[in-house]
């Protein structure tokens, strides 16, 4: 019998959508695209800003739960600024953030960009990082 390995462990199959939680955001039954086209999973989000507060530097963003929704005020102090390649594969900067979120049952603490998906069907993406190693994808489900 073959013995399990990181590599060879049973991984658990999701379909091309989703719907996940995002616990430390307090951010439930959200609907989300499996995309492994891309490196990064994101997330909408309006009104991204670097803040000074008692001596702290914070990102202060506005998670956006639903279109025409409520919204959430949201403040980090572990973030990070990178170049990412958008859907149209130009280069631009986004802030990252680390936050946990919960797939089929699964919780992984994770990086996370965030975006304007205003426009976009689904408000999250889920990327190949978030991805390899946790999840077969089967877009028939």
């Amino acid at each position: 019998m073959k013995k399990k390995t990181p590599a060879t462990a049973e991984k658990t199959v999701i379909g091309a959508t989703a719907t996940i939680n995002f616990p430390d955001l307090d951010w439930h039954g959200v609907p989300a695209r499996v995309d492994t086209g891309a490196a990064t999973s994101s997330f909408h989000c309006s009104k991204v800003k670097v803040i000074e507060r008692d001596g702290q530097t914070l990102l202060s963003f506005v998670l956006d739960m639903k279109k025409g929704g409520a919204s959430k005020p949201i403040l980090v102090s572990d973030f990070k600024e990178r170049t990412v390649k958008n859907s149209f594969g130009q280069s631009e900067q986004r802030y990252i953030i680390r936050t946990t979120v919960e797939v089929a049952g699964r919780q992984i603490r994770t990086q996370f960009s965030l975006a304007d998906r205003y426009k976009m069907t689904f408000p999250v993406l889920l990327g190949r990082r978030l991805l390899k190693g946790k999840f077969i994808v089967d877009v028939s489900q």
